[in-house]
């Protein structure tokens, strides 16, 4: 879990108002490091609930995503596109369920110098406990209610598109 700060004030209010004093309007510079605290406090979260099965939330990702596909494989350039992350990062991930039983790398028949990662028995049932735990704990988002999920989601959707990431 995150280390709770205790602090008497908001930090990030206290820089929004340096910030307006020096540099002009902070609200952006305000949501980014709001985001960037968040990002960090559900990292720490998600991984803690993650821990007794040696995931990560990175390598949770990529088990869930396996577990949609329909042959329960895909490409590793499949993967990458999906969690929208780099190549490297895919091999590090898939190296590491390959290790814990978790996902097997074989042939895309598909593709003669391919590589396919799929699912494990094993690493179904991880994802099942796995998922329940994450569920239980809303995620890391428990403090919110339904209205505030979704106004996040909406907002950050609206950041996504601008970034090109799909199109509405």
């Amino acid at each position: 879990m995150a280390r709770a700060l205790g602090l008497p004030f908001d930090p990030i209010e206290r820089a929004s108002e340096k910030w307006r004093h020096h540099f002009g309007e902070p609200s952006a510079m305000a949501a980014v490091t709001s985001i960037m605290r968040a990002h960090q406090i559900l990292i720490a979260e998600l991984d803690a609930l993650l821990k007794p099965y040696d995931l990560t939330f990175a390598r949770y990702e990529a088990l869930v995503l396996l577990t949609f596909s329909r042959a329960g494989s895909l490409p590793l350039s499949k993967i990458g596109e999906r969690l929208m992350v780099h190549p490297t990062s895919v091999t590090n991930t898939i190296d590491r369920l390959e290790r814990a039983g978790l996902v097997r790398r074989r042939p895309n028949p598909r593709d003669g110098r391919g590589v396919l990662a799929e699912i494990t028995d094993r690493g179904r049932d991880v994802v099942r406990r796995a998922t329940a735990d994450l569920m239980a704990a809303d995620f890391g988002m428990a403090a919110c209610d339904e209205s505030e999920l979704a106004a996040v989601f909406d907002a950050l959707r609206t950041l996504r598109i601008a970034a090109g990431d799909f199109a509405p």
